[in-house]
């Protein structure tokens, strides 16, 4: 009988969540689609606020979609939220709580909560808050918390309160960067690098900004004996480091279709130098005061 209940309980889920709608293209009032990913097989999830576009090859999104209302967030608590999976998706096609058991690797939110928790009522901003904490919304990162990782987290609002206008609303796309050499922990990829692309409308226009954080091990923290590509042994995963990038680097290293926003792209160095390397012109921020615009981010 209580299998059966769960089982009605997940169905009953999984139709409320087929009701969501989404990350809305027409968000800034000009179309900004989630960037598609061509040659791998996806799914796309759709939550209050923000979609996932899943890679199933990899049981973790390949990218996500938030439109962020500035004038509509509301200041909730996380207390009882619990992560979850996705009864749309097979369990075997998403990352569940058996990667992050008993270990230093931590559930990070793609979809920031903070970022997510608005709406025009507190049961749309509570509904919001409880799609956050999706598995599909998660990937394996670093659970020390450091300064680097302080600043990542702290982008989107400082973004959506100094660069964004158009009723201070922002969209945000982030998902990993797969690697070659990311390690493989309880049959999962876990990516070292992540992205983060900022949409908004400044003067009337589109523009973007585009961001990198990075995971990789120091060397002093790697062990003497070379590690098998499997293991059950968690890898080491070092201090967040946050650069800016430019946007068609982030195209370039994912695969995904940015075209529209590398066209946009307020880092001076990426229209300066059209035909520098990947990662050769990355900017690494230390506080927001370093962040590598060519517009006045006074209100």
């Amino acid at each position: 009988m209580d299998e059966l209940m769960t089982d009605r309980a997940l169905a009953a889920t999984a139709r409320e969540l087929a009701g969501r709608a989404g990350y809305d293209d027409g968000f800034l009032g000009v179309p900004v689609r989630v960037p598609a990913l061509h040659g791998v097989k996806t799914i796309l999830l759709n939550y209050t606020h923000f979609s996932v576009l899943m890679r199933l090859d990899k049981r973790l999104a390949a990218v996500t979609a938030l439109g962020m209302d500035g004038k509509k967030l509301m200041d909730l608590d996380r207390a009882g939220s619990q992560w979850r999976l996705d009864p749309r998706l097979p369990e075997d096609q998403q990352t569940g709580e058996r990667v992050y058991a008993h270990n230093d690797i931590d559930r990070g939110h793609l979809v920031r909560r903070a970022s997510a928790v608005w709406g025009d009522t507190r049961a749309e901003a509570e509904e919001a808050n409880e799609d956050t904490f999706h598995y599909t919304n998660a990937a394996p990162q670093a659970a020390k918390f450091n300064q680097g990782m302080q600043l990542w987290l702290g982008l989107e609002s400082y973004l959506q309160e100094n660069a964004a206008d158009n009723s201070r609303r922002i969209v945000v796309f982030t998902g990993p960067i797969f690697a070659a050499t990311d390690p493989v922990y309880r049959g999962v990829d876990i990516p070292l690098k992540f992205f983060k692309v900022a949409a908004f409308i400044q003067a009337g226009r589109l523009a973007a900004t585009g961001y990198v954080v990075d995971q990789t091990p120091s060397l002093a923290d790697l062990p003497d004996v070379p590690r098998p590509g499997i293991t059950d042994e968690a890898p080491p995963l070092g201090p967040f480091r946050t650069f800016q990038a430019p946007i068609r680097d982030i195209a370039a290293l994912t695969g995904l279709n940015l075209d529209q926003l590398v066209a946009v792209d307020r880092m001076p160095i990426a229209t300066a130098l059209p035909s520098a390397r990947v990662t050769e012109t990355w900017r690494e921020l230390h506080s927001p005061g370093d962040l590598d615009l060519d517009f006045d981010l006074g209100e």
